[in-house]
């Protein structure tokens, strides 16, 4: 009997007897196995809706929680791979750093700059370089020990993937518990740049196991072309994407082209044998501060937007897979995953134990520095803790185990790849679920949290030179045009009343006294000049589904309505 085996990527296998399908549904009978694989192929698509649906939904429920919505993403892809009749989702590994990394990367370096970078380079290269190179060489030694029969270049494979945490989970969860600033840019910026790192080592590790053979000078050589050819890919892309942005005239052209930035600067980087990571990196740092100077209004109402529900569903949906890969890992490992627990379990001591002796001993080192150069903020022990714990590993640790080799050149099958991925994903679990739940506890059990008065009193004194600049721009103005007494009076009361509205202590002596007056009056008069618009823009709604007014046109005025709202 004749019998064909379609194997989908759900990862089940679904015998076909030809013979008996022919008999059963006729000439149809032969097609079935293609029907078979279209369905597979539906159900998948199914499955990465839902998970995209659940991404949305674990924002605001993380929210209530106080739970990183990374977390609850996890949980419920852990949840999904459990279930047995449900489908997996069958993503070619190599393809889920270029798709993924880039456009998260892109969002999270959106939100910082040069100059952060710069305040606090030494604290970001001691983790993003010496902290992963660290952890790759403890973890290597600790699982080459446990299994000495595995290359040392396959334990150092490993101790690469797991040495870098995950700027998504650690950043968002650390922006919603009131983090000190100084604390939230040095975790994301620790998240950045540590993959460029880590990637590098695992390179030249894999490499070393799927040749054979092994140059230091050569990985020497290579970590050095890779940082310079991305470093020049992220400049000459992000130089180019700037005059770009400032040709293009509409915002939905110019947020599009944002999009497309990142996935060229990792491609064009990788293509050239540079780290794609470090290339979108620098591409993003150069746009984001380049086009401040010539960005309008709408260009950072829709880029802000656009990035933040990019980062909302790749993010969940990432995690999601996170957990949906936990079948395939159990299906890899079949029955024989309680004899891994003792090596993975010892790797998470490594990874975890580690990170908290080295930042405690930076800490301890860098006391001098950092007094002397940031007096006003001092990075405290209890800080560090919070560092320490915030250490989750994430979408990075995942794709680059699944990315392994299952074969050598020489035909051999990758030494302890079954290995590899459990201990990776035991890790990636282990910090996620336990860490990531009760980051908010190590949070108030130390204590941490951001200098709110400070920060109002920056945002006072940014209000100053706000108002200031407009007041000095409407002199000029005034003096140009001649402007009559009345109408000058006019436009100056509006600038004050906007600064009582915006900030009541930051308006000055005289818009002061009558804030609470005109904070009142603002107040009303905004809703009724809201509620009139509103009927306005009901008034075009409804005009929309008369016959013969153009749609177009009318989403065009009620845009207008929309933007004199803010």
């Amino acid at each position: 009997m004749c019998a064909s085996t379609l194997h989908g990527s759900g990862g089940y296998g679904i015998a076909i007897d030809r013979q008996s399908a022919e008999r059963r549904f006729g000439a149809a009978g032969e097609q079935l196995p293609r029907y078979l694989a279209d369905w597979a192929v539906m159900d998948q698509l199914v499955l990465m809706f839902v998970i995209l649906f659940a991404a949305i939904f674990a924002e605001p429920l993380g929210k209530r929680l106080g739970i990183a919505s990374a977390v609850l993403m996890t949980v419920f892809g852990c949840v999904v791979a459990l279930v047995p009749f449900a489908p997996r989702i069958n993503i070619p590994p190599d393809l889920i750093l270029p798709l993924v990394l880039p456009p998260l990367l892109y969002a999270a370096a959106r939100r910082t700059s040069w100059r952060q970078f710069a305040e606090n380079w030494l604290l970001i290269a001691l983790r993003a370089v010496g902290l992963v190179a660290a952890t790759a060489a403890v973890v290597a030694f600790v699982f080459h020990a446990w299994y000495p029969g595995l290359p040392l270049a396959a334990a150092v494979a490993l101790g690469a993937l797991v040495a870098p945490p995950d700027p998504v989970a650690a950043t968002a969860l650390a922006g919603r518990l009131g983090l000190p600033r100084r604390l939230v840019v040095v975790l994301g910026g620790e998240g950045l740049f540590n993959d460029v790192t880590a990637i590098v080592i695992y390179g030249v590790a894999i490499q070393a196991v799927v040749t054979g053979r092994f140059s230091a000078p050569h990985a020497a050589a290579e970590f050095v072309i890779s940082a310079v050819v991305a470093i020049a890919v992220g400049l000459v892309l992000g130089w180019a994407g700037s005059r770009l942005t400032n040709y293009l005239a509409e915002a939905t052209w110019q947020v599009a082209l944002s999009l497309l930035l990142p996935f060229a600067a990792y491609g064009l980087a990788e293509a050239w044998h540079g780290s794609g990571v470090l290339a979108v990196l620098v591409c993003a740092l150069y746009l984001t501060d380049a086009v401040t100077e010539f960005g309008d209004s709408d260009y950072r109402l829709v880029g802000t937007a656009f990035w933040d529900i990019i980062e909302m569903l790749l993010s969940g949906f990432a995690f999601g897979l996170i957990g949906l890969e936990l079948g395939a890992v159990l299906d890899a490992t079949g029955g024989d995953w309680p004899r891994l627990l003792g090596g993975a379990a010892a790797v998470v001591a490594v990874v975890v134990g580690l990170r908290l002796v080295w930042l405690m001993a930076t800490w301890a080192i860098g006391q001098t520095w950092w007094r002397s150069s940031r007096a006003d903020e001092p990075y405290t022990w209890r800080e560090t803790i919070v560092t320490w714990w915030a250490g989750m590993r994430g979408v990075a640790t995942v794709a680059l185990a699944l990315a392994i080799p299952f074969i050598t050149d020489d035909g051999a099958d990758f030494p302890g790849r079954t290995e590899i991925l459990f201990t990776a994903f035991v890790v990636v679990l282990f910090t996620l679920l336990l860490q990531g739940t009760t980051l908010p506890f190590v949070v108030r059990l130390t204590g941490v949290h951001a200098d709110t008065q400070r920060e109002r009193e920056l945002e006072r004194q940014l209000w100053e030179r706000v108002i200031k600049a407009e007041l000095a721009r409407l002199k000029e103005i005034a003096a140009a045009e001649q402007l009559p007494d009345d109408v000058y009076e006019r436009l100056r009361d509006g600038l004050r009343q906007r600064m009582a509205r915006a900030d009541p202590q930051a308006a000055d002596a005289d818009a002061e006294s009558a804030a609470a007056r005109n904070l009142r009056l603002a107040k009303k008069l905004r809703v009724i000049r809201a509620d009139i618009i509103d009927a306005g823009r009901r008034e075009a709604l409804n005009a929309r589904r008369e016959p013969g007014m153009p749609p177009d046109l009318v989403d065009r005025v009620t845009r207008r309505l929309d933007l004199g709202t803010r």
